[in-house]
């Protein structure tokens, strides 16, 4: 009995081969491109829906609405400095609290703890940052405002009422609510991102930076001062961007515990509102058509061009540090 002959696998040309790869890149690209132009779309119907929408109250009150400190519904009167205050006063303190946090958090778990810890506490930092952000409104309700009004303001009031400078930072009555407590429970909230970023930045860090400026005599404050520093300033800009953008637009959170006061002071433990929680309570109460659902649309509106002024701003100092 004779075998048959092998089948041959048929021969697929070379210019056959190349227009089917031709074919799945340009496939590939026009998938990919979709998806960038979805987001630019989706990115200017925002920024469109939102300038449309508040044109009626720039209209009515000019472009001097951002720095009009009024906010009246009943004689029909508004103006964003007031919250825009709160929400640019709330986000840098957040941030002043959580970068050392982070940094200090992100440094530890990387150069310091042990391997087994490290890996426990960083799971417990990826489990915070995943925490509701109406969690934290509620733990600082319940938990940071008594203790603001109880302690810390008192003994504010106590000990420095009479030092200039500083006497204007803690007047007010002992409400527990202000722009400090929704700095806190802020910084409390975007530490954990901020921690996650600057971690996997140290990671990347190649050893042998580190070993040889042991090597060198080197101290852990030099190493992170003068090795980790420059090297991951980069990734820190970014990871401090990424907490800054999160406070900025945080809603619920601030709601609980800012003390939602339209108004301007520069006392850090007096009721205030941001932007997010100014709309988060007027939005359902504002008629369509009305100047009042206007004016809350245009603050939308100047809060993201301040989102975009700050990401604008570490883009320049990623630049200047290059």
């Amino acid at each position: 009995m004779t075998l048959a002959p092998a089948r041959q696998p048929d021969k697929v040309s070379v210019p056959e081969t190349r227009e089917k790869r031709s074919r799945a890149d340009t496939a590939f690209q026009a998938i990919v491109g979709g998806c960038s132009l979805i987001v630019l779309i989706a990115l200017g119907g925002l920024v469109l829906l939102m300038g449309v929408g508040g044109q009626e109250a720039f209209r009515t009150f000019g472009l001097g609405f951002t720095f009009r400190n009024v906010w009246n519904p009943v004689a029909n009167d508004y103006g964003a400095w007031a919250p825009l205050f709160g929400t640019i006063v709330s986000t840098l303190i957040g941030v002043l609290i959580a970068m050392p946090l982070a940094f200090g958090t992100a440094f530890w778990l990387t150069a310091i703890a042990p391997p087994k810890v490290a890996a426990v506490v960083g799971t417990a930092v990826q489990l915070l940052a995943a925490v509701p952000s109406i969690i934290f409104g509620m733990w600082g309700f319940f938990t940071i405002v008594p203790f603001m009004a109880r302690h810390v303001q008192p003994f504010m009031m106590h000990n420095f009422r009479h030092v200039p400078g500083i006497n204007l930072l803690i007047h007010g009555a002992p409400f527990g609510t202000g722009l400090m407590t929704a700095g806190i429970v802020l910084a409390m909230m975007i530490a954990p991102f901020m921690t996650a970023v600057m971690r996997d930045v140290f990671s990347a860090m190649p050893g042998m930076l580190r070993e040889s400026a042991y090597g060198l005599g080197a101290t852990r404050w030099d190493v992170m001062w003068k090795v980790v520093v420059p090297w991951s300033r980069t990734g820190m800009i970014g990871a401090t961007v990424l907490g800054m953008g999160r406070a900025l637009g945080e809603t619920m959170a601030v709601t609980f515990v800012i003390g939602n006061v339209t108004s301007v002071g520069w006392s850090l433990f007096a009721p205030r509102s941001t932007v997010a929680s100014l709309i988060a309570l007027q939005f359902p109460e504002s008629p369509a058509g009305s100047l009042r659902l206007s004016s809350l649309l245009a603050l939308g509106f100047i809060l993201m061009l301040l989102s975009f002024a700050s990401l604008s701003l570490a883009r320049m100092l990623r630049k200047d540090r290059k």
